[in-house]
């Protein structure tokens, strides 16, 4: 047993240094921990001998669920709603249209059977969210046009698609076939159950986190892991995607209000870095290099089609009525990297009943190579080229566990027996120039109390105050808002602005200006608004 931790220890700190050099030389994480498996399996240098497809896919299905679950989770509803439309689209239609293209090649310039071209199609039809993920931030590709979100969205969203006509493909292959009413009813009972299942799991989390606080620390992160699982596990048994159910438990659960987002992110991240470390790794270790040969003529013809023939067709046809810039179509068709969800259910094809004349697993395998390692290493040179980068945005802003490091930090201090603040009324007492009181918290009490001019200070009062100083205070709720073009606020004074119980804005960003504002301060269209929360 001691043998099996030694090796998983150096495996994971292997992948945790092969995720530095990755980032550091611009290379898609996933192709760095698949290099790595590669070094370890049957036909790299160290030979560890493993062919179990069956046991590989329940691993890696366990891993996707958090991957997915965490790319919903991470996503930023506000940021992603004005192009949700177009990234649906492409996470649905465009993948069928792109499953649809890539068949057509295969049967009629490849000459494969019909039933088998579409699956291979329907395989790698999908884009992977991990990859994206990860050039966007550690190349900090700062994209007009929103496009940033359009492929959070997009990338994020369109696993369950790929698994909905890879499971009607592999059922029309096995030898009980399938109906074309089955095929219906099955689509059907995917997205509604799934869609149903992830929305509905979400708020029953929320409403319980909400109303039931944990009183031990990290058991509200436990609860969480366990309503992922779940949010997997009903649709699956009663039909469903469980795939979309795990997305959608993740957007919707992510973008609520409430006091263990903080915790639940550092948690997710460690969780779902760990999971792609041993999903990417165990492909790897998986896969027979030796056989690569044998199938890099097909391989190599269906990634150049899907590439530069496939992927583009289907966004110009479904962003074009959009009037979508042809920068940002060019941009987005360069940017369909092909991941470790296209591989995963390659193993599902491998281990189920369907007739498969071809090596599927290693053809997909080769165009997940080909995409990450051609497209992931050029897309920072891409965006540049097509003039994608705006110096303005903030590609990190798209996320939901953004925090933007600003020139603002929180004081606290107590109202000691006999202080001239005693029993004074706030608008009475003269702070410090560029201070603003955010909160009071009551003496011998959980009272926290967001103050007016008329809130009275009392003996023992703890007080937090935003000012340009050192000494942060602890659990001081943010978030941030951005006035654009027709936002109701403009030209308002923030006296004059209706904002809910206990919230404050405590700071306003105007291009290179941070203001600490009051009563006066006149908002204009552009600035940023730094809020602090009331508390769940």
């Amino acid at each position: 047993m001691n043998l099996y931790l030694f090796f998983a220890a150096a495996v994971i700190v292997a992948c945790v240094f092969c995720n530095r050099v990755s980032n550091k030389f611009g290379v898609p994480m996933l192709l760095a921990f698949i290099l790595l498996g590669m070094f370890f399996g049957s036909d790299g240098v160290v030979r560890i001998p493993f062919d179990n497809f069956k046991a590989a896919e329940q691993i890696c299905s366990i891993a996707l669920i958090f991957i997915m679950f965490y790319g919903g989770y991470g996503t930023k509803w506000s940021a992603a709603k004005p192009v949700v439309g177009r990234a649906v689209l492409l996470s649905t239609a465009g993948v069928v249209f792109t499953a649809g293209l890539t068949g057509l090649f295969c049967f009629f310039a490849l000459k494969m059977e019909l039933a088998e071209s579409f699956l291979i199609g329907s395989l790698i039809s999908s884009t992977d969210a991990a990859s994206v993920f990860s050039i966007l931030r550690s190349r900090r590709l700062n994209l007009k046009y929103r496009t940033a979100s359009l492929l959070e969205v997009e990338s994020g969203s369109n696993d369950p698609c790929s698994y909905m006509l890879t499971t009607i493909l592999l059922g029309v292959m096995s030898k009980s076939g399938i109906s074309a009413g089955m095929i219906v009813t099955t689509l059907l009972l995917q997205i509604l159950f799934g869609l149903g299942s992830g929305i509905l799991l979400a708020y029953i989390t929320a409403w319980i986190l909400k109303k039931f606080p944990f009183t031990t620390e990290g058991f509200d992160a436990i609860f969480v892991f366990g309503m992922v699982l779940l949010s997997y596990a009903i649709p699956t048994a009663i039909g469903g995607n469980g795939y979309l159910s795990a997305y959608l438990f993740g957007i919707f659960l992510g973008n609520r209000k409430q006091k263990a987002n903080k915790a639940l992110i550092h948690f997710f991240d460690g969780i779902t870095g760990l999971m792609q470390m041993l999903l990417f790794f165990l492909l790897g270790l998986l896969s027979f290099p030796s056989k690569m040969p044998e199938i890099f003529g097909i391989g190599l013809a269906i990634a150049a089609f899907l590439t530069f023939v496939a992927r583009p067709l289907a966004v110009f046809l479904l962003l074009g009525p959009f009037r979508s810039k042809i920068n940002q179509q060019l941009f987005v068709s360069a940017a369909g990297l092909r991941g470790a969800a296209s591989i995963v259910f390659a193993i599902m094809a491998v281990t189920s009943e369907a007739v498969i004349s071809y090596d599927v697993f290693h053809i997909v395998f080769f165009i997940v190579l080909f995409s990450i390692l051609l497209q992931g290493t050029l897309l920072p040179y891409v965006a540049g080229k097509l003039d994608m980068i705006d110096e303005k945005e903030d590609v990190l802003k798209t996320f939901s566990d953004y925090t933007k490091e600003v020139p603002v930090q929180f004081i606290e201090f107590r109202v000691k027996k006999n202080h001239p603040w005693a029993g004074s009324m706030v608008k009475e007492i003269l702070l410090p120039p560029e201070t603003l009181l955010v909160q009071i918290r009551r003496k011998d009490s959980r009272e926290m109390v967001t103050p007016d001019g008329s809130t009275v200070l009392n003996e023992g009062d703890r007080m937090v105050l935003s000012a340009r100083a050192n000494g942060i205070a602890k659990d001081v709720e943010l978030s941030e808002i951005t006035l654009e073009s027709g936002d109701a606020w403009i030209g308002k004074r923030i006296s004059d602005i209706n904002l809910d119980q206990g919230r404050l804005v405590v700071m306003v960003q105007r291009e290179e200006d941070v203001i600490i504002p009051n009563g006066r301060t006149l908002l204009q269209e552009g600035d940023v608004l730094v809020i602090k929360e009331s508390r769940c």
